[in-house]
């Protein structure tokens, strides 16, 4: 069965466990009828997006809102390590759009084009059903994209066994398929040369993957590898220093500044460029290849964006306010922005109390006033009963929330990863009720 229909399989199973958006939620989902004008417009219909109108909804009024996105289904992508890991379905991550935006704002179930900063407004569709629509105030939150392409031999390398992907909703239930259809010979786990979203999560499924075939006879016609871009296992020691004694006990091959450039589905090897030697390609034999995709900005913000990229391409905001460094009724959230912080989940809990009072407080005339510390988290999973649940800032200084050592691997983790958190995301976080741990943190710090 295709990636595609596979996918659509599981849509299927999604709308016979939700009901209709009509059943659910009474407001447009039409495109608007010639060029409106809203008091605030959000772009992106993921976590930042949906949790910030969902905040504004609750003060300035939802008809004064609307939010772009194209998308009939939102899913919850840190699932996506269990789903690959047989723990999760596909089904349990995703949620109708109409059922998480805010009942009665505009949805302008559209993409978004360009934006045009100078005359507050944001064009939607292409052609003659091209249309703009203006803001007095902008919040950007349109994730970041994933560039398999940038890979040779990729996407189509995914129509053949062995290879898979987290990080796809296309490509997820293939790596589970992958585990099950594993006999003997490598498995490989890369890492891009690129930013990346959950930047733990390609190491993640490699621990499940090694559990996986310890539980099935498997392990010992068995070679794990991890190939890596980066210079380091992980990028803040106090928790690289526990998974590397992870990977050690697991028997598990770590090459570090191993960029994967090719995949040859045909024979069933992997090119990896030496990024310390110009020009040196390694070949590896692989039985399964998870690959996490090179991942880049949107060309709605690289290239069709007045003034509003970096030169990377990323949204130019301050670290702090989250407020954009030229436009001042324009911010952004989520993966999108440039911000030096790990793009997660976490980071938008973070970061979405930051930007809803700094944005308020412009919309009122004041200056922002709060600042962002850089807060992310990522709970790298090591099986399928443990976790280490990363949490740090700006400065890769860990910032835990409980009065534990959370660089051990621990089940409580785990089952806050796998139970707790997606429950905190659907009923907390995108009603707009929820802004990261923080006072938990202080909470527990009498007892550190």
């Amino acid at each position: 069965m295709s990636c595609q229909k596979l996918l659509l399989c599981e849509v299927h199973s999604l709308s016979r466990r939700f009901p209709s958006v009509q059943n659910i939620r009474k407001f447009s989902s039409k495109r608007c009828n010639g060029n409106r004008r809203f008091k605030l417009v959000v772009i992106g219909g993921g976590a930042g997006g949906c949790s910030i109108a969902a905040k504004f909804a609750k003060t300035i009024g939802p008809k004064s809102i609307a939010v772009i996105e194209p998308s009939d289904v939102h899913y919850y992508q840190p699932m996506w390590t269990l789903v690959g890991g047989g723990m999760k379905s596909l089904a349990d991550s995703g949620r109708p759009m109409s059922s998480v935006l805010p009942s009665s704002i505009e949805w302008v179930k559209d993409q978004a084009t360009e934006i045009k900063p100078s005359k507050h407004t944001v064009v939607v569709g292409t052609g003659s059903s091209k249309q703009e629509i203006q803001y007095d105030y902008l919040v950007i939150a349109v994730g970041i994209q994933l560039q398999y392409e940038k890979i040779k031999g990729l996407p189509q390398a995914f129509n053949s066994p062995g290879v898979c992907s987290n990080y796809s909703s296309l490509y997820v239930n293939k790596t589970l398929q992958a585990l099950k259809d594993f006999n003997k010979g490598n498995a490989v786990f890369t890492f891009p040369n690129t930013p990346v979203k959950c930047a733990g999560a390609p190491q993640k499924i490699l621990y499940i993957a090694d559990q996986f075939l310890r539980k099935n006879g498997k392990r010992d016609n068995a070679k794990l590898i991890y190939n890596t871009s980066l210079g380091v296992l992980f990028g803040v020691k106090h928790y690289a220093d526990s998974l590397w004694n992870v990977v050690k006990s697991r028997d598990i091959s770590v090459n570090l500044r191993r960029n994967l450039v090719e995949v040859n589905a045909r024979n069933k090897t992997a090119i990896f460029e030496d990024l310390d030697n110009a020009g040196k390609l390694e070949t590896v034999s692989y039985e399964m290849l998870h690959v996490t995709p090179p991942m880049g900005a949107y060309d709605l913000i690289k290239k069709n964006s007045e003034d509003i990229p970096d030169a990377a391409g990323f949204v130019d905001v301050n670290k702090g306010t989250l407020q954009h460094v030229r436009h001042p009724n324009v911010f952004a959230i989520g993966d999108c922005a440039n911000l030096p912080t790990a793009k997660t989940a976490a980071a938008v809990a973070g970061e979405n109390g930051i930007l809803f009072r700094n944005l308020t407080n412009v919309m009122n005339g004041k200056e922002p006033e709060l600042i962002y510390d850089g807060y992310t988290s990522c709970p790298l999973v090591t099986g399928y009963d443990k976790c280490i649940l990363a949490e740090f800032d700006y400065n890769g200084q860990p910032l835990e929330t409980f009065p534990i050592d959370q660089s051990k691997e621990r089940r409580s983790m785990f089952l806050m990863k796998k139970d707790v958190m997606p429950e905190i995301y659907w009923n907390l976080m995108l009603k707009g009720n929820w802004n990261g741990p923080a006072p938990f943190r202080k909470l527990f710090a009498p007892f550190k």
